[in-house]
C-alpha cells in the first residue's frame, strides 16, 4: 500500500467513519492538481472493501480485497471513463453508470465503488443525471469525486455529498517521499520541492517532465514582464502558452501563487510561500503594492472564467495583458 503523506486529520476522519461503519456513499475529495486527490480516493475504496481494517480503521493492505485495489485490478470498482477533446463526462456515461449501479456485486466485497476522477466542466445536464443515482443510491454502491474545487459541482449535488479537502504535505514530507518512491538525485528533489513545495505529484512531474519545467520558466518571464512593465513581451510570452486549457490553467495557476506571495511578502517578515519561485516574488514585491497584486489575481480568475465558458482564449490572455498593464501603470 502506497504511503500516504500529511492529510493526517482527513485519514483519522475515514478512519473513524469506517470504524463506526458510517463511512458516506458519496464523497468528494478536492484539492490543487498533483496534491494526491487519487491516491487517497483508492484509499477510500480500499478501506471500503478491506476485509480487516487497522484499529485505526486504515485498509489493512495486505487482504486479497485490499492487493485488488491498489492494484487497480478489483472488479467490483469503477474508474468511470471520460471522453470528448474536453476529457470530461458525458450523459451517456452517466446513464451507463446508473444502469450499472442497479447489478448487484458478484464478489465477496458485496459493495460496488465508483470513482469519477478530475471532475471539472462538468455540464448542469450531466450533473443533473449524476444527482438521480446519489439521490437514492442502492445500499452497495458508493461513488467517489475528485476535483480542485468543490464549486465545480452544483448545490444540489454537493448537498448530497461528503467533502474533504486534501492538502500538500509539508516540504520535508514531500522530499522524503521523493527519495523514497524514485531514484531522484537529491539536487533534483531541492529544485522540485523548492518550485512546488508540499505538492508531491506536482514535484514528481517537475522532474520528469520539461513541459512543466518550461512552464515554471514561462512564470517566471511573466513575471519579469510585469516588472519591467513590458507589455509587448508579457503579450509574447502569454500567446506562447497556447489555448490549450490545461496548459493555461497550469500557467495562470502559478502566476497566481506567485501574486498570492507577492502579497504576503509585503505584509509579513517571514510568510510560508507557495509560488513556483521565491526570487520572482521577492522581486515583483519590490515592484507592485499588495493591492495591485490582489487586483492582477481577480483579473487572471475573470479570465480563467471567461476561458471555461469557452470565450476565444487568445482573445481572453490578451485582454488579461491589457488589464495586468493597466493595473501596475
Amino acid at each position: 500500500m502506497k504511503t500516504i503523506y500529511g492529510n493526517q486529520t482527513l485519514l483519522a476522519s475515514l478512519g473513524n467513519m469506517a470504524l463506526r461503519k458510517r463511512s458516506p456513499q458519496s464523497i468528494i475529495f478536492c484539492g490543487d492538481k498533483g496534491c494526491g486527490k487519487k491516491t487517497i480516493a483508492a484509499y477510500y475504496a480500499a478501506q471500503l472493501m478491506c476485509s480487516d481494517l487497522t484499529e485505526t480503521g486504515a485498509p489493512c493492505g495486505k487482504c486479497r480485497n485490499c492487493k485488488l485495489v491498489f492494484s487497480g485490478t478489483h472488479p467490483d470498482i469503477t474508474y468511470v471513463p471520460t471522453s470528448g477533446k474536453s476529457e470530461t463526462y458525458s450523459v451517456k456515461t452517466i446513464r451507463a453508470v446508473k444502469q450499472d449501479a442497479f447489478v448487484r456485486p458478484n464478489n465477496n466485497s458485496d459493495i460496488k465503488v465508483y470513482i469519477m476522477a478530475d471532475c471539472q466542466n462538468l455540464s448542469q445536464e450531466v450533473q443533473n443525471t449524476m444527482l438521480k443515482i446519489i439521490e437514492e443510491p442502492p445500499e452497495y454502491c458508493c461513488f467517489i469525486f475528485t476535483a480542485v474545487n468543490r464549486y465545480e459541482f452544483l448545490p444540489t449535488i454537493l448537498s448530497r455529498c461528503v467533502t474533504f479537502s486534501v492538502m500538500p504535505c509539508t516540504e520535508q514530507e514531500a522530499a522524503a517521499a521523493l527519495a523514497e518512491e524514485s531514484d531522484f538525485s537529491p539536487d533534483e528533489i531541492r529544485r522540485a520541492v523548492g518550485c512546488f513545495h508540499g505538492n508531491i505529484g506536482l514535484c514528481t512531474q517537475y522532474v520528469v517532465d520539461e513541459g512543466l519545467r518550461k512552464k515554471v520558466d514561462l512564470t517566471k518571464r511573466l513575471a519579469d514582464s510585469i516588472i519591467r512593465k513590458d507589455e509587448y513581451r508579457l503579450n509574447a510570452d502569454v500567446y506562447s502558452i497556447g489555448s490549450g486549457k490545461d496548459d493555461l490553467r497550469t500557467v495562470m495557476s502559478m502566476l497566481d501563487n506567485l501574486m498570492r506571495d507577492c502579497a504576503v511578502l509585503s505584509e509579513m517578515s517571514e510568510p510560508k510561500l507557495t509560488g513556483c519561485c521565491h526570487d520572482a516574488a521577492k522581486r515583483l514585491a519590490g515592484t507592485i503594492s499588495p493591492g495591485q497584486a490582489s487586483s492582477i489575481h481577480y483579473a487572471a480568475r475573470d479570465a480563467w472564467n471567461a476561458i471555461e465558458r469557452n470565450v476565444s482564449a487568445p482573445v481572453v490572455m490578451a485582454a488579461l495583458c491589457a488589464d495586468i498593464i493597466s493595473i501596475i501603470s
